[in-house]
């Protein structure tokens, strides 16, 4: 057994950070979800895989973060997602849409978090009079299903009544689009290390497998252990692959569960589009030597930080995506990738900026140009998010990749 003694004690937050303390409820959910992981990890034997962990803190029922009631999303939530920074979000992307949504054509929304992107979406297709037969929103949270029925119940009767919710993929593939916003990215994922003079060794050994252990005082902490055969396996096609070989020393993330993801969604679609958004970047970039340390992050109360044992079941936590891999996967399952870009050049190739040429007045076109800069500068959303757009028998050019074409860092 591989341990890391070094991170043996409980992970503290940079001192730069100040995290808000728990409240009542809070501390009872921290306890109770504790207790419940030091459990599991002695029934498993001491130790949980990092993608085992991941599925208890985030979609436990009653205790994991996407399944307790605790808010997520906005000013009283964790972070801030793209619909709920402007209704230009949902409005560009219901241009980008609307050519494909003929008669009978579909939606379907995963993940749907707040709703916002639902109803600004479904306005915005209204008014292009390229509204679909029939929204659904597939959403694995009860909590926010109630959430997305209060916004969806503030749209007109003739919006409200096109929205439905599912609990799985549809059993009949559907004409139209599947849309995922921060989905991709809230998989969990497995760590890994890669050791001292085994890096490129054969399978089931040079690399480690980060996982979950009990440490000293009942905290949770790190602990390695070596790679199982078919992590090892793909960890040496991952390294393989690169301009620069994993070398001793890098540790980073690796999400196998995109591939049958992908694989879901395309038997989902007979036709159309799948468009994701997620913050990542294609295999060469994210796995490039000078990121040695991965991109492991964790939110709560918009406080960004490196701890994945703060707080279970109370804090997000996700890993940029790997682009690449969702390439590789698309194409596997027989779609095209037809457009990748940065949420910036989507935006701006949607027409953003008809849409603030059309705002009312003075007043809402200056809100709207605040909002759009921070959908679309370098250093907020616009270059760190990226578009990937997977097609099945769609001829059409997508507007929203006609300013640029990352295809060639996949």
């Amino acid at each position: 057994m591989w341990l890391d003694h070094s991170l043996l004690k409980l992970m503290t937050v940079p001192p730069a950070i100040t995290i808000p303390p728990l409240d009542a409820a809070q501390r009872e959910q921290l306890a109770a979800t504790t207790a419940a992981l030091q459990t599991l990890i002695a029934v498993r034997g001491g130790w949980l895989p990092f993608d085992e962990y991941l599925q208890q803190v985030l979609y436990a029922p009653g205790l994991g973060y996407y399944s307790a009631g605790a808010a997520k999303f906005g000013a009283a939530g964790d972070f801030v997602t793209a619909p709920e920074i402007s209704p230009l979000f949902g409005a560009c992307i219901a241009r980008q849409c609307a050519p494909l949504l003929v008669a009978g054509a579909e939606v379907l929304e995963l993940g749907a978090g707040s709703g916002a992107l639902a109803a600004a979406l479904l306005a915005s297709l209204a008014r292009l009079e390229a509204l679909p037969q029939r929204y659904y929103i597939l959403e694995v949270s009860a909590d926010l299903r109630e959430r997305q029925r209060a916004r969806i119940a503030t749209l007109p009767d003739a919006l409200r009544a096109r929205v439905h919710w599912l609990e799985a993929l549809p059993a009949r593939p559907l004409r139209g689009v599947v849309l995922a916003n921060e989905v991709a990215d809230a998989l969990p994922f497995q760590c890994f290390a890669v050791t001292a003079g085994e890096a490129r060794g054969r399978a089931g050994h040079g690399y480690l497998e980060r996982g979950v252990a009990v440490g000293v005082g009942g905290a949770l902490c790190w602990e390695q252990r070596p790679a199982g055969a078919a992590l090892a396996r793909e960890l040496q096609r991952l390294s393989d692959s690169l301009a620069a070989p994993f070398a001793p020393g890098f540790q980073s993330e690796l999400c196998m569960r995109l591939n049958p993801w992908i694989a879901g969604l395309s038997a989902a679609l007979e036709s159309g589009m799948i468009l994701l958004f997620d913050y990542g970047l294609g295999r060469g970039e994210l796995y490039h030597p000078q990121r040695d340390s991965g991109t492991l992050r964790c939110h709560y109360r918009h406080r960004a930080h490196d701890d994945p044992f703060l707080y279970p079941g109370l804090q997000d936590i996700s890993a940029w995506v790997d682009f690449t891999r969702l390439a590789e996967a698309a194409s596997d399952a027989g779609l095209e990738v037809a457009g990748y870009c940065t949420q910036a050049a989507f935006l701006l190739g949607s027409g953003v900026e008809l849409e603030l040429a059309e705002a009312p007045d003075a007043g809402a076109r200056a809100r709207l140009a605040a909002q759009a800069r921070e959908l679309l500068m370098p250093g907020e959303m616009g270059e760190t998010f990226k578009v990937m757009a997977l097609t099945r028998a769609v001829d059409a050019a997508l507007a929203g990749f006609t300013h640029q074409d990352l295809r060639r860092l996949l």
